[in-house]
């Protein structure tokens, strides 16, 4: 095994990034941005807590769910959930958030990296109501970077392409938690009921 060890070395192994690649980044929103954002019904939020443990948390609604506050802020509400929390204890850590904004059959990314801050009331979530809900919290994020990112991955992972979608083999989630989690106390058949088609009637109850 070969390890890299500093930058320089990295550096050399990779290259220099493009002229595009590098005059691609910017501290506002550009009205394009604001559109991708409009149409995007799914991001990932990653974070880390003060001793760089890391997270990454999945957050899905209506397409555009995310709220622009301004040339450089945004909103993400949240919803309920398994009340870990893992990425907002680490924002009261380490404000430092990264956020991938993804459109279904769209190959690019729009990427934004800034410093978050958790709000538990703001008058703007009563534009953020889905079925009838108003969001627990939202973070909101002063956008330090932003830029488009290529479609390279999304090429060559053929994610959006159904014929190339392998055969659906891995145990039901019910299943997968069982098996997982050994000691849980619910039977298979009431994790299996658990997550039926009633569990989409959860989504925006606590």
């Amino acid at each position: 095994m070969s390890e890299i060890t500093d930058p320089v070395e990295l550096r050399e192994l990779l290259g220099a990034p493009t002229p595009r690649a590098v005059a691609k980044e910017r501290r506002t929103l550009h009205a394009r941005d604001r559109e991708w954002i409009a149409n995007s019904p799914f991001v990932v939020l990653a974070t880390s807590d003060a001793d760089g443990n890391c997270d990454a948390s999945p957050k899905g609604d209506p397409a555009g769910f995310v709220r622009v506050l301004g040339d450089t802020t945004i909103a993400i509400p949240e919803r309920p959930g398994n009340r870990r929390a893992d990425g907002y204890l680490n924002m009261l850590s380490n404000p430092h958030v990264g956020v991938i904004f993804l459109i279904p059959g769209r190959g690019e990314t729009l990427r934004i990296n800034g410093r978050a801050r958790l709000v538990r009331e703001a008058p703007y979530f009563d534009d953020m109501v889905v079925r009838g809900h108003r969001p627990i919290l939202a973070v909101e994020v002063e956008i330090e970077q932003i830029f488009l990112h290529c479609a390279k991955a999304f090429l060559r992972s053929r994610l959006w392409q159904p014929e190339q979608w392998p055969a659906d083999t891995l145990p039901s989630q019910a299943r997968l938690v069982k098996e997982l989690i050994p000691d849980s106390p619910e039977t298979l058949e009431q994790l299996e009921q658990y997550y039926s088609a009633a569990y989409e009637n959860k989504l925006y109850n606590t």
